[in-house]
C-alpha cells in the first residue's frame, strides 16, 4: 500500500510530497506541483535526482532532493 507524506520547510509550508511503499523499496519525491524530483532506494542505500543522477551513494534520504 502507498503511502503520501508531506514534506514542509522550516515555516512549515508544503515543498513537496515522499511516497512510500513501493514493491521495490524506492520512495519517489515530488515538489509541490507534482513533479517527480528524485528517487531513493532502500536496498541499495542511493539517492537520484529526476535525471537519474547519483546524489547520495550512502543514504536513501529523499528529502535531500529539496532545495530549502
Amino acid at each position: 500500500m502507498l503511502k503520501i507524506e508531506y514534506v514542509r520547510d522550516g515555516k512549515n509550508q508544503i515543498v513537496g510530497s515522499k511516497t512510500t511503499g513501493f514493491a521495490n523499496g524506492d520512495t519517489v519525491a515530488r515538489d509541490h506541483d507534482g513533479r517527480i524530483v528524485g528517487h531513493s532506494n532502500n536496498k541499495f542505500s542511493t539517492t537520484r535526482d529526476s535525471n537519474a543522477q547519483i546524489r547520495s551513494s550512502n543514504q536513501a534520504d529523499v528529502e535531500s532532493l529539496f532545495d530549502w
